[in-house]
């Protein structure tokens, strides 16, 4: 059974695709710190995806489409090795993407997302998509659905989350692809008196604030494999039951 949309023929899909769940993952090209590789976000998200449709097999039909590996990442662009879309292109290649699959025959429709500057954008494409075509359409960034069994695992309590590049991302990647991860990876003590962070209520943003930090959070240093094997196991259930609760409220919709 193909699980991957790009693996099927233009017969297959167009088959599949009316009682099919489509999950579209979007990461970005971006510098994550002078020790992980730019394409961390496509790497995660590609992973989280295939895994939790893999984890459905059986359950609902389910494919993945081709990863977006660009985002809106003009904030990363100082330091090099960013290949970024502006706010308003993004949002156009989007709804590009989406509504080809929609015009393809594809009625159910998540955008897994894997980079924090994609967040917004990806949930306004769905809102206005789904105002324009009778079809069912969900985005996420997977942080924020596993946000609860992440906080359980004490996935905050070592620093940002998700944080960039830091403990949070440098411990996937030590569990995906070790072999990427540069050594020695840099330290940052906590300043004193910091508390585990989690979700802020508000959205601030300093110019200059990536530069200060010289893009990357917390200390990476203090990432392992380990870590990074558990919060995706998390992950990778949390993203599966929400794919699971999504396509149960798409059947209970009117729309065919």
């Amino acid at each position: 059974m193909h699980l991957l949309l790009e693996e099927l023929t233009r017969v297959e899909a167009r088959a599949q695709a009316p009682e099919t769940l489509l999950i579209l993952p979007v990461g970005a090209t971006e510098q994550h710190g002078p020790h992980l590789p730019v394409g961390v976000d496509a790497y995660t998200v590609t992973h989280i995806a295939r895994e939790a449709a893999t984890a459905l097999q059986g359950q609902l039909p389910v494919l993945v489409a081709p990863t977006l590996p660009f985002g809106s990442s003009h904030h990363h662009l100082p330091f090099g090795g960013t290949m970024s879309l502006s706010t308003e292109t993004y949002y156009r290649v989007l709804m590009d993407l989406i509504e080809s699959c929609i015009v393809s025959g594809f009625r159910r429709i998540f955008v897994l997302n894997g980079h924090g500057g994609n967040n917004e954008l990806i949930q306004l494409a769905v809102r206005d998509l789904a105002l324009k075509h009778p079809v069912q359409l969900a985005a996420a960034s997977y942080w924020t659905i596993a946000w609860n069994a992440l906080i359980a695992a004490e996935a905050h309590l070592h620093g940002g989350l998700p944080g960039h590049s830091g403990i949070f991302e440098t411990s996937l990647m030590l569990a995906l692809r070790p072999e990427l991860v540069r050594e020695p990876r840099p330290h940052r003590d906590a300043p004193e008196g910091t508390a585990p962070q989690g979700l802020m209520p508000y959205r601030a943003e300093l110019h200059g604030s990536w530069q200060r930090i010289d893009g990357y959070t917390d200390s990476p240093d203090q990432a392992n494999a380990k870590l990074g094997e558990h919060y995706l196991a998390v992950i990778v259930q949390a993203v599966a039951q929400a794919l699971t609760e999504f396509c149960e409220l798409a059947q209970g919709s009117d729309v065919p």
